[in-house]
């Protein structure tokens, strides 16, 4: 039986208040899934000043052992924007098969003895991610060999792509469709530190990329999509990449 106070109102303003009110739903996911186990291991290696040329030899010399277990994306080293860095990209099918990859590292008597023991001692420091690359982007290639690599990492804010993600992408489809530069690959950390994203852009050279940039700066369509991403952008990094020989992308 209602109450007192409930009778003397109308009788659908005292079911409406009568009723249990519905509890709203929460979503806790961040961003658009991963439809496969596939991910990337992002390795960046400081070198010793006075070692870099020896690592890359060595490099040359030796690393067709460590491809022999797993698949390189790409090995470059820094230009602009960092000095006397490696960076390398390997790609795994799930979590499992990174395992069983380095357990067949450890293994390796070829790679532990003519790569390892000779090269660490020329590295300062190592540091590795995680990655997946986002749901909207497909790993591409270059349209022809030679040029130059450039590698953006973007901090963003907490929240991941369910808060910034449509503003970003536009801000990347923008750069796109002004057609001075290759899209290579977009990656958002799930190791390291979050919230991270590296794009990876391909140019025919640092000229061609600073002519393109200035353009860039011009259109309307590109201003427009970077001030309403900028809103989600803590910080940004910016680095010149030159292909190794050995690299798959060259």
């Amino acid at each position: 039986m209602l109450p007192p106070a409930l009778l003397r109102r109308p009788l659908a303003a005292a079911a409406r208040q009568a009723l249990p009110r519905a509890v709203p739903q929460v979503r806790l996911a961040t961003g658009p899934r991963q439809n496969n186990g596939i991910f990337y291991e992002i390795r960046t290696y400081d070198i010793k000043p006075a070692k870099m040329k020896e690592f890359l030899e060595m490099v040359s010399k030796y690393f067709h052992f460590r491809t022999a277990h797993s698949e390189l994306v790409g090995f470059w080293y820094s230009e602009l924007g960092a000095m006397n860095k490696v960076l390398h990209i390997w790609k795994y099918d799930n979590f499992a098969h990174r395992t069983a990859v380095r357990q067949a590292l450890a293994n390796d008597k070829d790679w532990q003895g003519k790569f390892i023991s000779a090269a660490l001692p020329l590295v300062e420091k190592q540091h590795n991610e995680v990655a997946y690359l986002v749901p909207w982007c497909q790993l591409g290639k270059p349209s022809k060999e030679g040029g130059v690599y450039e590698w953006v990492t973007f901090q963003m804010k907490p929240g991941g792509p369910a808060l910034w993600g449509e503003a970003f992408r536009a801000a990347i489809n923008a750069h796109i469709n002004t057609g001075y530069t290759k899209l290579i690959g977009v990656f958002h950390t799930e190791y390291g530190l979050l919230n991270t994203v590296h794009v990876l852009w391909w140019n025919e050279s640092p000229d061609q990329r600073a002519a393109g940039r200035h353009s860039a700066h011009e259109d309307a369509r590109v201003v427009a999509a970077v001030r309403d991403s900028v809103r989600f952008l803590e910080s940004q990094k910016n680095v010149l990449l030159i292909p190794l020989q050995c690299s798959p992308l060259k």
